[in-house]
């Protein structure tokens, strides 16, 4: 079928990468909602779109929209997809897909009974250089992965006076800094690998016990000037430090942090094997890291003349044109839209059942730092 136009609800830091990345696709974005009137109004103004929708009954009820992009707080995902699959609109979430994996099983099975397409937005898997990974773990370069360590550390909450809307049990669950940036961290070291996993032990840690609250709306990654603040007591986690045993046998040991200073966003992880090991990082998003025992190491460069069919297929420009960021939130939704105008299943990008794992990982988490003890992760 062929993609009318598309919505997307959200217009902080996130909704706009979105807004600007489909844009790229070649396909129109017709409207945005926000929060309030006055957010939505704001941000379709600054996004030049066109329509302000008032509610999602009303991006619901619009003919001429056939994608909804969800970039809303994580709160208010599983009600809001729930009504738009209803409504017959192919769903594009943002991670959490849901604030617990039975609802997020819910909205699995609304998308098989719908046959709509879905797909959770693990856009971290779309860096060229990690699909390359991927494929060289796939040929056997490395021999089956058997250690791996990585992080992903952060620095935009490292004050007291750093706020967010994702430090808000609320609006974003009991679950921060492993719901927001560890599940990109799992699920990129999950789609590399190939390995599954079957248990975590996990620690988590609020390390900065009161922050200073604006008492005006912050967007994300800004720095709010307002100096009429209150103490509010903080309870999840600025950081966490997760043990990891996988089906195979294999072992993990992965950090992750949004209060490491000068680390803007580092999702880093190293995959050794027998025969070999493969490391990245996303803060150098344009090189892999290839390790040898009896021979000198190598920096593979992105070049789509030296790159696997997949990883060149995500690759929108020459090598030492540097792709980040942006490019992966294009290299997903080009793939979803090409299943929904195909009306096929390509199997190549992560779904809401892919989101759906990353709640169990991330519920075996929470329980393992509660008990101080491993926990299986529920299938």
């Amino acid at each position: 079928m062929k993609i009318n136009t598309v919505a997307v609800i959200g217009t902080g830091f996130i909704g706009t990468v979105h807004v600007e990345s489909i844009r790229r696709t070649g396909v129109s974005v017709k409207g945005v909602l926000s929060g309030s009137a006055e957010s939505t109004k704001r941000g379709a103004e600054n996004l030049s779109v066109s329509t302000q929708y008032k509610s999602v009954q009303e991006i619901c009820g619009d003919k001429d929209v056939t994608v909804v992009h969800v970039t809303s707080p994580n709160a208010l995902h599983y009600p809001q997809v729930k009504e738009l699959m209803a409504a017959g609109k192919h769903v594009i979430c943002e991670k959490p897909l849901a604030l617990t994996a039975k609802e997020g099983i819910d909205l699995v099975n609304l998308a098989d009974k719908t046959g709509l397409v879905n797909a959770t937005c693990f856009n971290t898997r779309f860096y060229p250089m990690v699909h390359e990974a991927r494929s060289l773990v796939k040929s056997d370069l490395i021999g089956v992965p058997r250690y791996i360590k990585g992080h992903y550390h952060q620095d935009w909450l490292t004050l007291e006076t750093d706020w967010n809307w994702r430090l808000e049990a609320e609006q974003a669950g009991e679950l921060r800094a492993v719901a927001d940036i560890g599940s990109h961290l799992i699920d990129q070291i999950g789609f590399v690998s190939g390995l599954e996993i079957s248990e975590v032990m996990a620690e988590l840690h609020t390390l900065v016990k009161t922050r200073q609250k604006p008492t005006g709306p912050v967007q994300t990654f800004t720095i709010d000037t307002s100096s009429k603040r209150e103490s509010v007591k903080m309870s999840s986690d600025d950081a966490a430090g997760v043990l990891i045993r996988f089906t195979n046998g294999a072992r993990a040991t992965i950090s992750i942090s949004q209060i490491s200073s000068g680390r803007k966003n580092s999702i880093n992880w190293e995959i050794s094997g027998p025969d070999g090991s493969l490391a990245f990082d996303s803060e150098n998003p344009e090189q892999l890291w290839i390790g040898h025992r009896g021979k000198a190491n190598e920096l593979l460069q992105r070049d789509l003349s030296m790159l696997s069919p997949s990883a060149a297929k995500i690759s929108f420009y020459p090598g030492g044109h540097i792709e980040g960021f942006s490019e992966t939130f294009r290299g997903l939704f080009e793939r979803v839209y090409a299943d929904i105008e195909s009306e096929s299943r390509s199997a190549t990008y992560p779904t809401f059942a892919d989101g759906v794992r990353s709640l169990q990982i991330t519920d075996a988490i929470a329980e393992s730092s509660q008990k101080s003890s491993w926990v299986k992760v529920k299938r």
